[in-house]
């Protein structure tokens, strides 16, 4: 008698999840930037004519169909790497007119455009760190991962290095897995791939894994601990003093609000403000981003007398407040011009967690 089995309906995370996100995640980034910097130096141009407004957005969906098609027509592997990078730039021209499409005078200077924008951008992020973090092994998803692999038999494009990772897998699945059935399966894979006649090509290096070589042999060469926390007390203490003088048109506050107003009025006709706004949460701002910046000094101070770990963690929390808080306000105040800003904050964040990893040993 047949034992009866359910379906699993589980799903199961692609293999290099995490390299196709990245790949979304910079082409977004560099979609909206790009797109913004042309408008600003071609001063908005319209393709179309009298009556024809041909938006970029359209452009965007385009890009995003194409990318939803690939996947569905093709099966090869490169089709991916291809659907991250359209769908990158197509949800970049998409969401870059979000702001004409919320209100009814399709205003794309509106000013919360910039901030939904950069709160989309940041979510991503966050769930490019969720998919980073490399899950615990499972039989079923390894098999998964090693079907897919073995396209690279099929298009005669597998070297020696990667026939020996497949016969590692394949015995640790052997080892791990439970099922008898899947066991057998994977148990004639791995005799195919050590005994069956499999074309294997010389291992040759790609243009991108030799620049990541290249990454690696810098990054082991001038990445030293004292230079690096040397660079990062540098950029810190610099991002904190910038910051710190937003505060100075608080510093009458308690007599007058006029040196902010002024400073608004400054602003607005230098063009970083889009409308004069509300005074309460352009004040919010300025404490938000001095106080900030006051951390950030305290934390480039403590790495540049050693204290280390308290300076890494203190910088960390400052960052990471500066580009999940403050720089929703920043965006909505100065519009994309803050683009800068926000991206240095992005580097140093990622020199503090790459400062961390490398040479803090983790606290008992």
């Amino acid at each position: 008698m047949t034992r009866f089995q359910s379906r699993i309906r589980r799903s199961v995370r692609r293999s290099r999840a995490e390299d196709y996100l990245l790949i979304i995640l910079l082409s977004f980034a560099a979609s909206v930037s790009l797109t913004r910097l042309f408008l600003e130096i071609t001063g908005y141009p319209q393709l179309g004519g009298q009556e024809l407004h041909i938006a970029h957005v359209l452009w965007g969906g385009l890009l995003l169909f194409i990318a939803s098609l690939l996947p569905l027509l093709l099966a090869n592997r490169w089709v991916y790497p291809l659907t991250a990078i359209l769908s990158g730039i197509g949800v970049g021209l998409f969401i870059d007119e979000v702001g004409k499409f919320i209100t009814q005078n399709n205003n794309y200077f509106y000013p919360p455009a910039a901030p939904i924008i950069y709160a989309f951008f940041l979510l991503t992020v966050l769930l490019y760190i969720r998919v980073r973090r490399q899950p615990s092994p499972d039989p079923r998803d390894q098999l998964y991962e090693v079907l897919e692999e073995l396209e690279e038999v099929l298009d005669h494009d597998l070297d020696a290095h990667e026939k020996a990772d497949l016969g590692k897998k394949l015995q640790q699945i052997n080892q791990n897995i439970i099922d008898p059935d899947l066991k057998n399966f994977a148990l004639a894979l791995l005799d195919y791939i050590e005994n069956g006649k499999i074309h294997l090509i010389p291992k040759k290096a790609s243009t991108f894994s030799k620049i990541i070589q290249k990454v690696h042999e810098f990054e082991n060469k001038h990445f030293k601990k004292a230079i690096l926390r040397a660079v990062l007390s540098g950029g810190l203490f610099a991002l904190g003093v910038n910051s710190l003088i937003q505060l100075i048109p608080l510093l009458a506050i308690g007599v007058t609000t006029q040196p902010i107003q002024r400073r608004m009025a400054e602003l607005i006709q230098a063009g970083l403000l889009t409308k004069s706004g509300n005074l309460d949460w352009f004040s919010a701002w300025l404490v938000l981003e001095g106080s900030i910046g006051f951390l950030l000094i305290i934390s480039a101070f403590l790495l540049a007398f050693k204290q280390e770990r308290r300076g890494i963690n203190l910088s960390y929390l400052s960052l990471l407040l500066s580009l999940t808080v403050v720089d929703l306000l920043l965006f909505y105040f100065d519009q994309f011009s803050s683009i800068f800003t926000a991206s240095v904050q992005f580097l140093l964040l990622w020199g503090v967690l790459y400062f961390r990893k490398k040479f803090l040993a983790p606290s008992r």
